[in-house]
């Protein structure tokens, strides 16, 4: 069993600390594109022209503001604009490998992020479905 195998809590606080600041991506790929373009009442072709850059030739990220905040971030809230069909990539914090591999590692981010040990508890089962749901480098 892992370390984690009484499960792990956490609640998002909706802070924005995780959305911005930092530069860094957030993967989308062309479903997400399509499922965010209709939220935002787009088609996908302008969603990825408008919210959207290209990555190492083929892979995708949303765009960045200046100071390294998502794009996708409500301008008068640290809220997301579409926080009920956000990518994967933010659906599964903190669940992602890296952020679980140890109990050392897991400590980090409950520094950064204030929902780490609070709220529901997810069970290990939910913990390694959203950690196999995406690799994050």
């Amino acid at each position: 069993m892992p370390w984690y195998e009484n499960g792990l809590q956490f609640e998002c606080t909706r802070c924005g600390k995780c959305c911005r600041g930092e530069p860094g991506y957030v993967w989308v790929n062309d479903a997400e594109i399509a499922r965010l373009a209709q939220k935002l009442g787009y088609t996908p072709f302008e969603f990825e022209a408008l919210f959207v850059r290209t990555v190492r030739g083929r892979m995708k990220s949303l765009v960045e503001l200046d100071g390294g905040d998502c794009i996708l971030c409500a301008d008068d809230t640290a809220g997301c604009r579409v926080y009920g069909e956000r990518p994967a990539q933010c659906r599964t914090w903190p669940f992602w490998r890296r952020n679980i591999e140890s109990e050392k590692a897991w400590k980090k981010v409950a520094r950064f992020c204030r929902g780490c040990n609070r709220g529901r508890l997810y069970s290990v089962e939910e913990i390694e479905r959203a950690a196999a749901e995406i690799e994050i480098d």
